[in-house]
Order: structure tokens, then sequence, then C-alpha cells
């Protein structure tokens, strides 16, 4: 199964926004998301986890020439059984695959929605 790609929901500075309602995932390598990084935005992802035991949601190292600090590796969360988790906001340096997006895997299903922030508003 090809990932699903996720569009990012814009938090605009000094507003509000509705709460979308996220996606699902498929469990496995492979079967995750993806997320197109745009500008000069920063990536935050919302990882619900609606199973009956824990699941990591793994957001996967990019790869050089794109993403020259990618030698720190990918970060693997632990999600609970029902718990929410923030993950981010994820440098491009690090996480950038070589087609521009993020990559995101889960070990079990979860509701995962992606958030995008200007980097001009990131301290």
């Amino acid at each position: 199964m090809a990932r699903a790609t996720l569009t990012p929901t814009a938090l605009v500075p000094n507003a509000g926004i509705n709460d979308p309602a996220g996606t699902a995932s498929t469990a496995g390598a492979g079967n995750g998301f993806t997320v197109p990084y745009a500008g000069s935005k920063h990536i935050l992802l919302r990882v619900t986890n609606g199973t009956g035991g824990s699941g990591t949601a793994t957001v996967l190292a990019g790869s050089q020439p794109s993403a020259i600090a990618s030698g720190q590796g990918s970060l693997a969360d632990t999600v609970g059984a029902g718990a929410t988790r923030w993950l981010g906001p994820f440098e491009s340096a690090r996480f950038q695959q070589p087609d521009g997006s993020l990559a995101i895997d889960t070990s079990v299903v979860m509701t995962v929605t992606a958030f995008s922030v200007d980097g001009r508003y990131v301290g």
C-alpha cells in the first residue's frame, strides 16, 4: 500500500482555526503518510491512538543532500492506548525526504493530523 498524502492545516498567527478531523493510518512501514513541506514552513503532527494498546509513530530521517542533519536519525514516539501526542515542529534539515516531503510510519492504526507554521513565527 502507498503512503497517504496529508495536507497540513495552516496555523494562522493571531487568529484561530477549526479543529480538523485527521486521517487514519494503515499500520506498518511504508503504509503511513507523506506531508509536503512548503516554503519556510514547520510541520507539527497530532497523533491519536484509538487502539487498545500502545503504538509508535515514527517520523523518518531524510537523506542528504536535502537533509544535512539526517544523521541524527528518525524520531520514534510512543503513543499510549487512547492517547494523543503532539510531535514537532520538524526541521527539514533532518527530516526532509528527497521529494521534499516528511514521511511518517505508524506501528498500529492511528489518526494523524498535520499542521504547518510559517518559520517566521517559530522561536
